[in-house]
């Protein structure tokens, strides 16, 4: 069985589909390019795919991840190539290796976010954006399944700061851009938590929604704000020297290793004595 892990983007007016909408129509993309995916055992198999840390609905991405297991061995960069002619656009598949480590949902430790603020000075935004970090605490509130929760969005955030320049509007106005690096906790810290308590510290209330789209995930180098890419891992086991004949030998079990040490397998057998007929049998080991 062979694991491949695929990173993929949502963008465009696909930003606004669902994390079920995106699940639908990638198992008909797997379907359309005949990959021979592993089932699940059970009354009802269903394909093995394992996503991590879908983005939020409305908000755009450039580093969604999954992974599949397949039943037969192919060539990742291939089945990258099938999926992209299955699926929409805007829906694509940008990276493919083949899993050599295990732990993929681990490495996505935080995400890196850029907000677009149409009709805000930029200005404007680097005054939040300071007030913002220099809260101990920033308490906001969402709506969730069980009712009205409050957590703190300032804890999450490891990097906050203004882009330096001017969103690229084409009549010309205000348009501020945010640079967000947020870590992945319980309950989740989303972007427009973010925008809250920006809001809630700032008075920041952007004129139009502002655009999210999520840049890239994984692991949190705690004192830069860096995020690595989680695939590299899985490149850097594929390109490692094969083992050597002299280590393959060695790998391999002697002949008879499979018997416990200090013992000999024997084997009894009842033959026919040559005595007459009626004589108790006789009993040879070997």
């Amino acid at each position: 069985m062979q694991r491949i892990r695929l990173r993929y983007t949502k963008r465009g007016r696909l930003r606004f589909t669902s994390h079920r909408d995106f699940q639908r129509a990638f198992e008909r993309a797997l379907r359309r390019a005949e990959v021979p995916m592993a089932y699940s055992a059970g009354f009802t198999p269903h394909p093995k795919v394992s996503y991590a840390n879908a983005a939020p609905t409305g908000t755009g991405s450039e580093a969604e991840y999954l992974e599949i297991q397949l039943a037969e061995h192919r060539d990742p960069e291939k089945l990258r190539e099938l999926l992209n002619e299955s699926l929409p656009d805007g829906l694509d598949v940008i990276d493919s290796v083949q899993a050599h480590t295990s732990g993929l949902a681990d490495r996505l430790q935080a995400s890196v976010w850029e907000i677009r603020l149409d009709g805000v000075e930029a200005e404007t935004a680097q005054r939040a954006v300071e007030a913002f970090l220099a809260a101990d605490e920033v308490l906001v509130e969402r709506r969730t399944k069980n009712g009205m929760r409050s957590f703190d969005a300032r804890s999450a955030v490891a990097r906050l700061e203004t882009s330096g320049r001017e969103g690229d509007r084409p009549d010309g106005k205000a348009c501020a851009i945010l640079r967000l690096v947020v870590r992945h906790v319980t309950p989740a810290v989303r972007p427009d938590d973010v925008l809250s308590g920006l809001r809630a510290t700032a008075d920041l209330a952007p004129p139009v929604p502002a655009a999210v789209t999520r840049l890239a995930q994984g692991l949190l180098d705690e004192e830069t704000g860096a995020v690595t890419d989680p695939l590299a891992p899985d490149r850097d086991a594929a390109t490692a020297a094969p083992p050597t004949a002299a280590g393959l030998s060695a790998a391999k079990a002697p002949s008879g290793a499979s018997r416990q040490p200090g013992k000999v397998l024997r084997r009894t057998a009842v033959v026919a004595s040559p005595i007459s007929q009626g004589a108790t049998p006789v009993r040879q080991t070997h």
